[in-house]
C-alpha cells in the first residue's frame, strides 16, 4: 500500500514545530532564533529547494554583516564598530529587510515577528542604531547581489515535431547562470562525465539501485526505508537543524554563529549553482528511465524491468550528480572546519517527510554518508552520482571555510559612518 504522506499544509505545521522542538534544550541566541523564523517563512512561501536556499543565503549574509558591524570581530578597512548599537535590533532589522523584499507575500507575518522582537528591546539610542545597522546591512547585500537575478526559464523539451512527451518542465535549468558567492564560476568544480553505459561501474550502479530502490523491494531494510523517507525532505531546515547542533554548543557567541550560518548557506547556494550546471551539462537519465529502457543501454549485464518504479518519485531534473549529496558534502565540510580539533557535538535534525522523526550522527562524515545512501534507497540516484555530489560539495564547503572561517574578514564591507542612509526603509517589492 502506498504510504500516506502529509499534505503541504501539514508539512508546514510539522516543519515549524520541529524547528521549535529542536530548540527545547538549546542554548539559543538571536542568530539561531531568527534563523528558525526565517526558515518558517521560507516554508510558508512554498519555495522549491534552490530558491529557498538562495533566500536563506542572502538573509544570513546580511545578518552576519550587521552583527560584525557592531562587534567588529572581522575587521572592515577604515571602519569602526558601531559601539552601543543593539545586536538584537540589528539582527531583527536585517532579517526583516531581506525577507520582506525576497518574500513579499509573507510581509504581514514577517512584520509581526519583527514587531514582537523589537518589543523585547528597550527603547533608546542602542535600539535605534541597531535597526539602522540591520537595514544598511540588508541594502549592502542586495547591492552586492544586484546582478544575481535568476534568468528567465527557457528550457526546451527534447522531442520531435508532433510527438508527445511529458509536459512537466524540469526544475531550475536557469540556475547555472546565477552569480556564485564563492566559486569563480558555476563550472569551477564540474566533475567528469557519469559512468559509461558499457562499463562495469554502470552495471554495478544499475543493479544496486534497481534492487534497493524499487518501490516493492524486499531487500531494502526497514531502517533503509526510514532513511529514504527522512531525506525525501530537501528544504533548508533539515540541513540547518544539523548546523544548529554546532551553533548551540556551550561557549559560542553571536558573531561566531552569524558567520557560521552565512558560510554554510553561501556554500549551499553555490552548491546548487554548481550541481545544476553539471546536471544540465550531462543530462543523465534517472534510474526509472534507465531500468525501463535497459534493453537499449548496450550493456549485456543490465536487465530491463518494464514496470520498475522508485520508492520515492524522482525530482524533475537530470540525475547526475546528486543534489542532496552536494548539499550534505558542503554542510559537512563547513562544520568540520568550524569544529576543528575540538569535541564534536552530537549532530541531529528532524524531517517532516518522516513524520517528525529525529536522526543523530556522531560526526559530520556520518551525516554526509547517510544522505548519499538515502538517495540510493529511495531509488532516484546511482552510487557514483552520490559519491561525486558529495565530493563536489566537500570542495565547495572547504572553499567557504577557507574564505570565511579560516581567514575571517567582513563579507560585506560597510562604512560605519552610515554612507547608506540609515533611515531608508527596506523594500517590499520583487527581489533582485
Amino acid at each position: 500500500m502506498k504510504p500516506i504522506l502529509p499534505t503541504h499544509a501539514a508539512l508546514v505545521c510539522l516543519a515549524a514545530s520541529l524547528l521549535a522542538g529542536l530548540a527545547i534544550n538549546a542554548r539559543a541566541d538571536v542568530i539561531t532564533d531568527w534563523n528558525g523564523k526565517a526558515s518558517d517563512f521560507v516554508i510558508e512561501a512554498k519555495l522549491g529547494t534552490p530558491p529557498a536556499i538562495r533566500v536563506m543565503a542572502i538573509v544570513q549574509t546580511a545578518v552576519d554583516s550587521a552583527v560584525n558591524t557592531i562587534a567588529g570581530r572581522y575587521p572592515v578597512p577604515g571602519a569602526q564598530p558601531e559601539q552601543g548599537a543593539s545586536v538584537e535590533a540589528a539582527v531583527a532589522a536585517a532579517n526583516r529587510a531581506t525577507l520582506a523584499r525576497l518574500l513579499p507575500a509573507q510581509q504581514a507575518a514577517i512584520d509581526a515577528a519583527y514587531r514582537a522582537a523589537l518589543a523585547q528591546i528597550a527603547d533608546g539610542p542602542g535600539k535605534t542604531a541597531g535597526i539602522a545597522v540591520g537595514e544598511r546591512a540588508a541594502d549592502a547585500v542586495f547591492a552586492l547581489r544586484a546582478d544575481d537575478r535568476p534568468a528567465a526559464e527557457t528550457y526546451r523539451p527534447h522531442t520531435t515535431a508532433g510527438v508527445y512527451v511529458p509536459t512537466a518542465l524540469p526544475a531550475v535549468p536557469q540556475w547555472p547562470q546565477r552569480k556564485p558567492w564563492l566559486l569563480a564560476s558555476a563550472a569551477q568544480f564540474r566533475p567528469g562525465p557519469p559512468p559509461a553505459l558499457t562499463g562495469d561501474t554502470w552495471a554495478r550502479d544499475f543493479d544496486e539501485v534497481k534492487t534497493l530502490g524499487a518501490k516493492s523491494s524486499s531487500l531494502r531494510s526497514t531502517e533503509q526505508t526510514e532513511i529514504a523517507r527522512f531525506w525525501e525532505y530537501s528544504l533548508p531546515p533539515i540541513y540547518l537543524g544539523v548546523v544548529r547542533s554546532v551553533a548551540q554548543t556551550p561557549g559560542r557567541e553571536v558573531t561566531q554563529n552569524a558567520r557560521l550560518f552565512a558560510a554554510v548557506l553561501q556554500a549551499m547556494d553555490d552548491a546548487m549553482i554548481a550541481v545544476f550546471d553539471a546536471k544540465y551539462h550531462y543530462n543523465f537519465w534517472r534510474p526509472a528511465t534507465a531500468i525501463r529502457n535497459a534493453d537499449i543501454d548496450g550493456h549485456e549485464a543490465t536487465q530491463r524491468d518494464a514496470s520498475w518504479a522508485s520508492l520515492i518519485d524522482a525530482p524533475l531534473h537530470p540525475e547526475y550528480p546528486g543534489a542532496h549529496s552536494i548539499l550534505a558534502g558542503a554542510v559537512g565540510a563547513v562544520l568540520k572546519a568550524e569544529i576543528g580539533n575540538g569535541p564534536t557535538p552530537v549532530l541531529a535534525t528532524a524531517s517532516p517527510t518522516a513524520r517528525g522523526a529525529l536522526r543523530r550522527w556522531a560526526h559530520p562524515d556520518d551525516f554526509t554518508r547517510e544522505v548519499g545512501e538515502a538517495r540510493i534507497y529511495a531509488g532516484i540516484h546511482y552510487r557514483t552520482s552520490t559519491d561525486v555530489g558529495t565530493a563536489m560539495g566537500r570542495r565547495i564547503g572547504e572553499l567557504a571555510a577557507a574564505k570565511l572561517l579560516a581567514t575571517p574578514h567582513s563579507i560585506v564591507g560597510m562604512a560605519s559612518d552610515g554612507a547608506a542612509a540609515a533611515s531608508t526603509p527596506p523594500r517590499s517589492v520583487a527581489s533582485p
